[in-house]
């Protein structure tokens, strides 16, 4: 059972709340995030494209430019080496297109997942060569690539790295001693010595900037640079970078764009998921837009995804659109086949007794690994690596909680590795099979994880009543998207509430639609989406049958719980009503 906590960060809300004209809620889960300061929270509100920090600021970026510049005035070959996930195809898009805007000579290519692996490789690199490509362009990767680089140099090759990952280092004696290959220019806020004040950027957003210093060098206006603002966001959520500073600010004017994109493959995907320009949020392109990008990368080849965004028509896009969209429901398919093998093993083995779980299933597709580990995260509140058997060894992705590093705790075992790369939360790595057993011993020796840190952990925003709900209110929480990664959606929550009536609704029974009275005796709809039976078997065991068929009845029954939610404004047959989603109980 998670334990439920209140933030109990203090602020002057009322003072907030008339300075800023907001409802002192919105004030309190504004300073929750964070937010401290009213530059700060200006920005949180209000922030836009004039908030974005000047890219030259980040190193070598106008070396790159410059680079680039001189090599699409001679003419020469350009290829764009990119990753086959939704930062690394958004990323390849940005820069193709925009070199292809300068007339360059300019392709691109994306490393299969199964046979190629992460990023940037010899093989590429010796194609490369023979394909008579003067200059490589990384996207998304490329800052762990020393060998590749150092090869690349020796054939003679120009390279530009844009990359976001951490920048690996050796530590000795208490000191780390970064190691960035010797490109020609490595672009990446994260090395230690580059002076871009935001660190956060995913791949594409890197490819934006460098974009618009190119293309202010070469004299073409910033609004055709901001035309790839849309591209940057869509990786920004995929990607699932902080949605804070100056993410918060690329995501809310790209969503806009997004909105009105006039790009056919971002349209006819939209279209394929039913879901109308103009409507799409964070939401649907970190669960369903995005998820179809991925696929194609996952399951065939993420060259499908480019094409897509690629489409010079509608009819070419709804053709891409159309089997993004099936290659999704098969990885979706897969994946819970693959979620409920892992449970398996966690459950039946001594994995369960792990502070690191590190689960083997050697016959799992290997672009699986990372959602699998996500999914697994999720249930256990541990850091979680799926590994699966690939070619030369076993293949695996890791997903983390806050209070564990996945990059630092895999810098401590390297030697175990053929390669591994990452950040905090989330990492990638292939080692020999031999090593597995060895790698998940050391990860839970090592581990400096206590038994509070793996207790998940509800923090409430607000304690609400329902009877403090408003349709002003429920509006105005607006102005706190988009949602994501450290921004998440608040979290409400009220006690001693009365279930009146409930239904279960769906083919799945996976929906509880109920009417519910708040202890000042506002009712109001409540729906839960979820494990509905489980739910009914809590109300069960604890009030017993009678009440509980009493209710589906809609005669009450005396019960009464604890929710946490979220208040909304339910829209049907044109008749607008405030209800809440109901998010957990007890």
């Amino acid at each position: 059972m998670e334990k439920w906590v209140v933030s109990a960060k203090k602020a002057d809300f009322k003072g907030i709340g008339e300075r800023f004209g907001i409802d002192q809620v919105t004030a309190r889960i504004i300073r929750n995030r964070d937010i401290v300061g009213d530059a700060a929270i200006r920005e949180y509100l209000q922030g836009g494209l004039a908030d974005f920090h000047n890219p030259r600021e980040m190193k070598d970026i106008c070396l790159a430019a410059g680079i680039l510049a001189g090599k699409l005035q001679e003419g020469k070959k350009i290829r764009i080496l990119g990753d086959y996930d939704i930062d690394g195809i958004q990323s390849v898009y940005i820069l193709y297109s925009a070199l292809r805007r300068c007339q360059g000579n300019v392709d691109y290519a994306i490393p299969h997942r199964v046979t190629d692996g992460y990023g940037i490789n010899g093989r590429l690199v010796r194609q490369a060569k023979e394909d008579g490509v003067d200059t490589i362009v990384t996207c998304d990767n490329g800052i762990a690539a020393q060998e590749e680089t150092a090869l690349a140099k020796e054939l003679g090759l120009t390279v530009v790295i844009t990359d976001h990952h951490e920048v690996p280092y050796r530590e000795e004696g208490g000191r780390r001693e970064y190691q960035v290959p010797a490109a020609d220019a490595v672009v990446n806020p994260k090395q230690p010595d580059c002076p871009y004040p935001f660190k956060e950027l995913c791949g594409a957003a890197v490819a934006f900037k460098l974009v618009q210093v190119l293309y202010q060098d070469l004299g073409f206006p910033q609004e055709e640079a901001l035309g790839y603002l849309e591209n940057a966001a869509f990786a920004t959520v995929g990607d699932v970078m902080p949605l804070t500073g100056e993410n918060r600010s690329l995501v809310k004017e790209g969503l806009k764009a997004l909105n009105r994109t006039r790009n056919y493959g971002m349209r006819a995907l939209a279209i394929r998921n039913h879901i109308a320009l103009g409507e799409i949020k964070a939401y649907h392109v970190g669960f369903v837009l995005g998820p179809c990008l991925n696929a194609s990368g996952r399951l065939d080849t993420a060259k499908r995804a480019l094409e897509l965004l690629l489409a010079g028509d509608e009819y070419t896009a709804a053709g891409y659109a159309e089997e993004l969209y099936g290659l999704n429901a098969s990885r979706k398919e897969m994946t819970e086949q693959g979620a409920g093998q892992a449970k398996a093993l966690v459950e039946g083995t001594s994995l369960k007794e792990d502070k690191v779980l590190v689960i083997f299933l050697p016959g799992l597709h290997e672009s699986l690994a990372g959602i699998i580990a996500g999914r697994i995260r999720e249930q256990y509140h541990r850091p979680v690596f799926v590994l699966t058997e690939g070619e030369g060894g076993v293949k695996g992705s890791g997903r983390s909680i806050e209070q564990y590093s996945m990059y630092e705790e895999m810098s401590k075992c390297k030697e175990l590795f053929h390669k591994y790369g990452g950040h905090p939360m989330a990492a990638g790595l292939s080692l020999p099979k031999e090593n597995v057993g060895l790698f998940r011993q050391r990860l839970n020796r090592d581990t400096s994880l206590t038994e509070e840190d793996l207790q998940g952990k509800i923090v409430i925003d607000v304690p609400m009543p329902l009877d403090y709900i408003t349709k002003p209110l429920v509006e105005e929480l607006k102005v706190l998207e988009p949602f994501g990664k450290s921004n998440e959606k608040p979290v409400f929550a009220d006690k001693d509430i009365q279930i009146l009536s409930l239904r279960v609704l769906g083919k799945n029974r996976n929906v509880c639609r109920m009417q519910v009275e708040s202890r000042g005796g506002r009712r109001m709809d409540a729906i839960y989406f979820g494990h509905v039976e489980g739910f009914l078997a809590y109300l069960e065991e604890k009030y017993g049958e009678r009440p509980v068929r009493q209710a589906m009845e809609g005669r009450g029954g005396g019960m009464s719980l604890s929710f946490i939610y979220y208040p909304e404004i339910n829209v049907f047959q044109g008749a607008e009503s405030l209800q809440i989603v109901v998010k957990n109980y007890r």
